[in-house]
């Protein structure tokens, strides 16, 4: 016996067997229960939402041999016959392939004579809206007064092309699409009947990828079967529906939530190494940043992680990134989706899409003026930039390029070493040195901004090409970004907390939210058995993270009871480690800027320094 699928072996046979569309079986059941029946019916909707399949319950319930109901028996002469497609009183006519005024002409003939085995003769015309104007003309007269013995049945996913003279002699329901919950249900149970092993997010992969359409639910579910060999599973799945794992998105928005550019930029090549699709990438961003926005708004409303394992972290990543945030970059994404098209392709484009909202941020590096100088050189053509020949050798440069302008743009920038002697002003900047792992000498260890004698750093200076000009002028650098310290009041309740928040992290005894809690709180108080801890922001006193938190400090021998107050902090572990790190920043600028063979390059070449480049290694 050949295979039969899913979508033909759980197709509804009755109208308690339909899902998803209780608004237009109660109305039907009404009428069959009641006798009120009108002659023409017109069903719209999506594809795969069961307009053909109503159309046959409807059929063998005028049918059935066990008179008129909106319960058929199914087991009747008429109700198989109309199951199986061969039920002479029961006509089906596909408007997609047979739209003339032929066929339907054909099809009104039948419209004479009387059932030959029911107690209906049944029209049902398939994609309706596809029949020619005349084809309409032609159907009109006979279906405002057809035969008290024949029914219309019409069907269309485009009702807005169906003329209005046959809407205002139709009643019409529209079948709506199935939520991913629905069809989540019904998935679940045909696989318990079909013995099939399933992960549930797995389904929930099929669920949403059907588009509202149990059909497409059930078809893409055969497919998922074939491909994992009898077993669902979510890898398998995702990989054969291309879907983004979870975690590319996660770590798309949390590296947009803290400003990291470079993060964004690899973990978009990744997707495009592996093959992702773009589109689907910002789809899954949005069901996510519309969750965050829930969380933000209505906290109590927020998905339970007994329904989204993902739940937590859409909650961490919530309090991460500001709601303004969030509601812009969900914009981004909605408006991205309809740009890929027009991208170069579509990693481009959703590169583009999310370095848009990195745009808004306030800089962190660069002032504006910097900004502008290396923007004036980085856009002028390369017929003007010097190939990388060495630099004693600049005066190849191409004598074309206006030399007061090129000095002008470099002079909007503060200089970090005033030069010895006058030097001619740079052009376009034409080359590029990389300076890495840089020793700073002893008369550098000796000045009180390098913590530690030794400290290594990178930058990348940008050194352009000379080439002379009339009205020499200082050279001049742009200086990387002024990095501030948050400030801090270390208290020795603070330095307690610390030690205890980060052993409970090397234990890894704290996650998502709780963990949050530990980081942004102060420790301000503490007797024996009570501990009073201080936040800044509301969302942060949750009631679950203060319980798992209890438990995680009982783990460490601290049975004590946490209370959570509102106020400004001083100090908490996360302003600790911004502290630290930003004091290692500026150890590293120091170790850069100090060092002679930069002041020699900045004196008499005008190199830059490139603002942000300055990473402590």
């Amino acid at each position: 016996m050949s295979y039969l699928v899913l979508a033909r072996k759980y197709r509804p046979t009755n109208f308690t067997e339909m899902v998803g569309q209780e608004h237009v079986v109660q109305a039907l059941t009404n009428a069959l229960t009641q006798q009120r029946l009108h002659h023409a019916y017109l069903f719209t909707g999506t594809r795969g939402v069961g307009k053909t399949t109503v159309s046959r319950i409807l059929a063998k319930s005028l049918n059935c041999e066990q008179g008129i109901t909106a319960q058929p028996c199914g087991v009747c002469q008429a109700c198989t016959d109309i199951d199986s497609g061969r039920f002479v009183d029961y006509t089906e006519l596909d408007a997609a392939s047979n739209r003339g005024v032929d066929e339907v002409q054909q099809l009104l003939e039948q419209a004479v004579y009387k059932p030959v085995q029911g107690r209906f003769k049944v029209f049902m015309i398939d994609e309706v809206h596809m029949l020619t104007n005349t084809a309409f003309n032609a159907m009109l007269k006979t279906q405002e007064e057809p035969p008290e013995y024949l029914k219309f049945v019409l069907a269309t996913t485009d009702p807005q092309k169906v003329p209005v003279t046959v809407l205002s002699r139709c009643l019409q329901f529209n079948l709506r699409p199935m939520a991913p919950e629905t069809v989540l249900d019904h998935l679940t149970q045909v696989l318990q009947a079909e013995s099939v092993a399933a992960d549930v997010q797995a389904l929930r992969l099929l669920a949403r990828a059907a588009r509202g359409s149990m059909r497409d639910a059930l078809s893409l579910t055969d497919q998922a079967i074939a491909f994992g060999g009898g077993q669902l599973q979510e890898a398998n799945v995702r990989q054969m529906l291309g879907s983004v794992d979870r975690a590319h998105v996660f770590a798309l928005i949390d590296a947009l939530a803290a400003g990291d550019g470079r993060t964004v930029v690899e973990t978009c090549e990744a997707l495009r190494a592996q093959g992702l699709s773009a589109a689907t990438t910002l789809e899954d961003m949005s069901m996510v940043l519309q969750r965050m926005a829930v969380v933000q708004a209505v906290p109590d409303m927020a998905d339970n992680a007994a329904t989204d394992p993902d739940a937590e972290r859409t909650a961490a990543l919530a309090l991460r990134m500001p709601a303004d945030e969030t509601q812009l970059l969900y914009s981004l994404c909605l408006q991205g989706r309809q740009e890929l098209g027009l991208a170069p392709d579509e990693y481009a484009g959703l590169t583009m899409v999310l370095l848009r909202l990195l745009a808004f941020k306030a800089p962190a590096t660069a002032a504006p003026a910097e900004k502008k100088t290396l923007l004036t050189e980085a856009a002028r053509p390369a017929s003007v930039q010097a190939a990388p020949t060495p630099v004693s050798a600049p005066k190849t440069a191409p004598a074309h390029v206006p030399a007061p302008a090129a000095a002008q743009a470099v002079a909007t920038a503060p200089a970090l070493a005033k030069p010895t002697a006058p030097a001619a002003p740079p052009a376009a900047a034409g080359i590029r040195l990389p300076v890495r792992d840089m020793q700073a000498s002893p008369r550098e260890a000796a000045r009180p901004a390098v913590d530690a004698p030794g400290e290594t750093s990178q930058a990348l200076l940008a050194v352009p090409v000379r080439q002379p000009a009339q009205n020499p002028g200082p050279a001049a650098t742009a200086a990387p970004g002024a990095t501030t310290v948050p400030q801090v009041v270390p208290t020795e309740e603070g330095d307690h907390w610390q030690q205890c928040v980060q052993q409970l992290m090397a234990n890894d005894a704290i996650q998502s939210l709780t963990r949050e809690l530990a980081l942004q709180s102060q420790l301000v108080a503490r007797d024996e058995g009570n501990w009073l801890i201080r936040v800044e922001r509301e969302s942060l006193n949750n009631a679950n993270s203060r319980e798992r938190l209890q438990k995680a400090l009982a783990t460490l021998g601290q049975e004590v009871t946490l209370t959570v107050e509102l106020g400004r902090i001083t100090d908490s572990p996360a302003r600790r480690a911004a502290a630290a790190a930003a004091e290692r920043q500026l150890a590293a600028e120091a170790v850069i800027l100090n060092d002679p063979y930069v002041q020699q390059l900045v004196q008499n070449f005008g190199a830059k320094i490139v603002p942000g480049s300055i990473k402590p290694i």
